[in-house]
């Protein structure tokens, strides 16, 4: 039986390929298909940008090699910038209601 952590990798990976398979290069994804993968899999973090340019933007920070696509390897890093912030958030909330307890 996997683990929890073996799992949510297997997700990232299923959820990447849902996506990249729509069009075009099935090992990336498209800015049309980021922008819908964003949508639908990440629609809480959209919610809190208030720029229309923030998906450009995004496509541009994670297209390291530069070919207007963003591979497994570099959809990654995303996943990975959201996991810290949203970590740090975590460590905040938790070091906040210690303080509350006091």
């Amino acid at each position: 039986m996997p683990s929890d952590l073996e799992r949510a990798m297997e997700t990232l990976i299923v959820v990447f390929h849902r996506y990249a398979d729509t069009e075009g290069n099935k090992a990336s994804l498209s800015r049309k298909e980021l922008k819908l993968l964003m949508e639908k899999e990440l629609s809480s973090f959209l919610k809190t940008q208030k720029d229309p340019a923030a998906i450009d933007r995004i496509m541009k920070d994670l297209d390291s090699n530069g070919d207007g696509e963003v591979n497994f390897e570099e959809f990654v890093s995303l996943v990975v910038g959201l996991s810290i912030a949203c970590e740090q958030l975590y460590q905040a909330q938790k070091q906040a209601a210690g303080v509350k307890k006091q």
